[in-house]
């Protein structure tokens, strides 16, 4: 019997870019991480790169790929995300690629994915052809080969998506078993009536499927075993890896004609993040499901090694997740309402405000590359050729890349502002997809973080607009807002989506004014540094022309020239600016548009620079701030203008000094009040809560302190720990917690690093004898750190040392014995291994 189990996982987040500075913005809920990518990153996709292999005493007897082992897809902006903000996570997922393809007949695990999660059976033709061609063009682009199978955003399908996917070479799709409506064998000659309904009890879910479709073209199917996917996902089963294993082997048939295929489907982040250590149960049941002797695959490669012998057809506007079908993301079907009273009733007048708003902003970009064409501007009128294309920009936004995408759509002599209105077209057709990302409609209210962020995305659009069509694009917002009224929020105060917009999405609109003002306001406090080119801000290149900075006392006074642009739109302006920091978090600045761009001593800029620059001189502060509010065609803005990343930054340096003299008053409070401290714990009289405050304070950072030295003294950590347990201290858990996985990180960086150094001088022999002591101190060095943090009475994170030292062994294994330093070095890094919980007698014994 030929017996065959593939796991898939859906690994995807939604994009929480900020619009108009593709970049994530901190998300508080996700602390201590800075946002969710970052912590679904550190809890799941990261940790299912090296997932962990346990023996009977719970050491590490190995670390394994689990992408390399599995089927799985990354949403395209997720995978965007982790190039940028997760290297080793985003190497991991493209490595497992290559490593399954030699395990799985050529076939890499990796599947593609519709582009930004659009739910299919509910978009227009023209945007399920771009999010097929984006998937498809993102895959090729990030894993060097053409997607065999696509999956589609919450599975949700109908024949006319399969037939587009089919007619763009894709072979298969995963689908729910509840979505396949009917079936029955190929036989030429079928006819309607061979057709039997799919239930539970008579659909086989351990073959592939072929659905036919038009002009000839078919696509595979593959159902899901429901049961084994629901456990995963809601019933506990990955708290144990046997567990999780039986069930899988449990789902073959003891008599079935042909090689049959257990599998399943669940969001990926159950491993890991839905479920703590999830990844070390796929990890354990992958092992224990081949050693009882079923073989891991793929669906291509069942594919090749069993084509479909029955056909099926799919229930149309049918999804995993929802019993109504499609109706989650486009009415009041009460799937996710978990709140008595509330309604998802805001989902229908949301959907019809974002349709509006796309079919709105497409007939006026139509007209627009009419227009162009026309006036031989362009080389074409069809928008959605050019969409389809802008993929490659957006995967490489290089000058010379984007050069050769308006060369392939452009006239040759189009204008520098004819080049800015076509890439503000493609991005306000990109931004138009991006708002109908699912996780919008999925939850309770409209008022959600999901919700909120798809506004934002058709608040860009609707910028864009107004900026490309003038009158015409600006008079949209209102007709948007129109719709948007009749979204109600559940929740009391929040009002409706109209409200929603105009009190958290319009503040969030940056223009190249404001992205001056924070560039000025970023220089007074960056000691006015720049360099010669440009600066980058977030999506933005700033270029300064001339700046000058006065002091008075606590006050400052910069002022200065610069020329802005859009890295996304090449959409520029030079504008003068003049920022006055009265000290501490009191700031103002003005942003005005230049007349003359190259100079600050040019007669317009000193209009607006002199008088400003006298009543500072003078002292006169409240001059100042009504000279710079007068000047013509000047914006206000403060401390509040700059962006939320580098507001915390600047705030941080402010309170830097006052943190210092508090911590200096704390201390000495401490000082001279210690042997109080310990008389009332002696005599079980309890503290006063401000010493101890004070107390817990100064010890953990103590013990911070401690825990930075290099080296580390253990002892010194000892007795700062002895001293917690007498006074019955309280520590800062999270914190240093924190600084733990840091320090032990860095520990064994430095471990790779000198070994790497002393095998390339053993090589060279030059200085080698050197190398190997400065390697062996290093070694000891990173014994002391590891068992101080050992001493921690907090939960240690060694999850990025134990890879490092694996990687280290890994690499002690390829070099010949004879090449190694067999003695003292080896014996510090056994050591160094069972510090960190590695299983290191059976790692050691598998060298060949």
């Amino acid at each position: 019997m030929e017996r065959y189990v593939c796991i898939h996982g859906h690994f995807y987040q939604p994009p929480r870019e900020n619009p108009w500075l593709e970049s994530v913005e901190t998300q508080d809920s996700a602390a201590p991480f800075h946002d969710w990518n970052e912590r679904i990153t550190s809890e799941c996709y990261a940790p299912n790169g090296a997932a962990r292999l346990l023996n009977q005493q719970k050491k590490i007897a190995g670390i394994v790929n689990n992408y390399a082992r599995m089927s799985f897809n990354f949403g395209p902006t997720l995978l965007s995300w982790l190039e940028d903000n997760s290297r080793d996570a985003y190497r991991a997922v493209l490595e497992a690629d290559r490593l399954g393809a030699q395990r799985f007949g050529g076939h890499g695990p990796a599947m593609a994915q519709v582009y930004n999660h659009m739910i299919m059976p509910l978009a227009n033709t023209r945007d399920r052809t771009t999010q097929i061609r984006w998937g498809i063009a993102d895959f090729a682009h990030r894993f060097h080969r053409k997607p065999e199978g696509m999956w589609l955003a919450e599975t949700a399908v109908d024949r006319a998506t399969l037939d587009l996917l089919a007619a763009h070479g894709i072979r298969f799709v995963v689908l729910a078993p509840g979505q396949c409506k009917h079936w029955r064998p190929i036989a030429s000659g079928s006819k309607a009536a061979d057709w039997q309904p799919a239930t539970q009890a008579t659909l086989d879910t351990r073959v592939a499927y072929r659905v036919p479709l038009d002009e000839g073209r078919s696509i595979a199917a593959f159902f899901y075993d429901g049961d084994i996917s629901h456990a995963v996902a809601f019933e506990s089963l990955l708290a144990s890896g046997d567990q999780f294993a039986d069930h899988l082997l449990a789902g073959f048939a003891p008599q079935h004609d042909g090689p049959q295929l257990v599998h399943m489907a669940t969001d990926g982040e159950s491993y890991g993040h839905h479920h703590h250590f999830g990844e070390m149960a796929l990890a354990y049941a992958l092992e224990k499901v081949e050693q009882a002797g079923a073989r891991g695959t793929v669906y291509a490669e069942f594919l090749d090694l069993a084509p479909p012998r029955f056909e099926a057809e799919v229930h149309d506007d049918s999804a995993w997740s929802c019993f109504h079908g499609v109706e989650r993301w486009r009415s009041d079907c009460g799937c996710s309402s978990q709140i008595k009273g509330w309604n998802q009733q805001w989902r229908t007048p949301l959907r019809l405000a974002l349709d509006w708003l796309r079919d709105q902003t497409s007939a006026l970009c139509e007209q627009r590359m009419q227009q162009m064409a026309d006036a031989g501007q362009c080389r074409s009128a069809d928008l959605w050729a050019a969409r389809n294309d802008y993929i490659q920009v957006v995967l490489d936004r290089s000058p010379v890349n984007v050069d050769r995408f308006l060369r392939a759509h452009l006239a040759a002599h189009a204008a520098a502002e004819i080049e800015t209105a076509f890439l503000q077209m493609m991005e306000l057709e990109r931004h138009a997809m991006l708002m109908y990302t699912s996780c919008g409609w999925f939850f309770d209210d409209i008022s959600g973080i999901e919700t909120v962020q798809i506004l934002a995305y058709a608040g860009r659009v609707l910028q864009l607009a107004a900026e490309l069509f003038g009158d015409a694009g600006a008079a949209l917002e209102g007709g948007f807002l129109g719709h948007l009224k009749d979204a109600h929020s559940n929740v009391a105060g929040r009002g409706t989506g109209a409200s929603l917009y105009l009190e958290r999405i319009k503040k969030q609109v940056v223009d190249l004014r404001k992205v001056c003002a924070h560039f000025a306001i970023r220089s007074l406090f960056d000691g006015n540094q720049s360099g010669d080119g440009p600066v980058r801000v977030y999506a933005y290149d700033v270029t300064r022309h001339g700046q000058e900075l006065h002091n008075s006392g606590s006050a400052r006074l910069l002022m200065g020239t610069a020329t802005v642009q859009s890295r996304l739109t090449r959409e520029q302006q030079t504008l003068d600016y003049a920022v006055l920091h009265f000290g501490d978090q009191n700031l103002t600045a003005a942003v005005r548009p230049a007349t003359n761009p190259q100079s600050m001593q040019s007669e317009d800029m000193q209009d607006f620079a002199a008088p400003i620059r006298k009543a500072f001189l003078l002292g006169d502060l409240p001059e100042v701030v009504r000279v710079m509010d007068r000047a013509p065609g000047s914006s206000a803005y403060s401390l509040n203008s700059l962006f939320e990343d580098e507001q915390r930054r600047i705030v941080a340096l402010l309170l830097q000094r006052t943190l210092k003299q508090v911590e200096a008053e704390l201390r000495k409070i401490h000082a001279q009040h210690t042997t109080l401290l310990h008389f009332l714990e002696q005599a079980k009289v309890p503290q006063p809560a401000a010493l101890r405050f004070v107390a817990e304070f100064v010890t953990t950072d103590n013990l911070f302190q401690a825990l930075e030295r290099d080296p580390v003294q253990k002892e010194e950590v000892r007795a700062l720990l002895a001293t917690v347990e007498a006074e019955s201290l309280s520590l800062d858990a999270e914190k240093l917690g924190f600084l733990a996985t840091a320090r032990a990180r860095t520990a064994l960086l430095r471990v790779q690093s000198t070994a790497r150094l002393a095998r390339a001088a053993a090589k060279a022999r030059v200085h080698a004898s050197e190398a190997s002591q400065a390697t062996t101190l290093t070694l000891v060095h990173a014994i002391a750190v590891i068992e101080a943090l050992r001493l921690l009475p907090v939960e240690l994170n060694l999850w990025q040392a134990q890879n490092l030292w694996y990687q280290i062994w890994l690499e002690l294994k390829e070099e010949p014995k004879n090449a190694r330093d067999d003695g003292q070095y080896v014996s510090h890094f056994r050591h160094l291994g069972g510090l960190l919980d590695m299983a290191v007698d059976d790692l050691m014994a598998t060298e060949g």
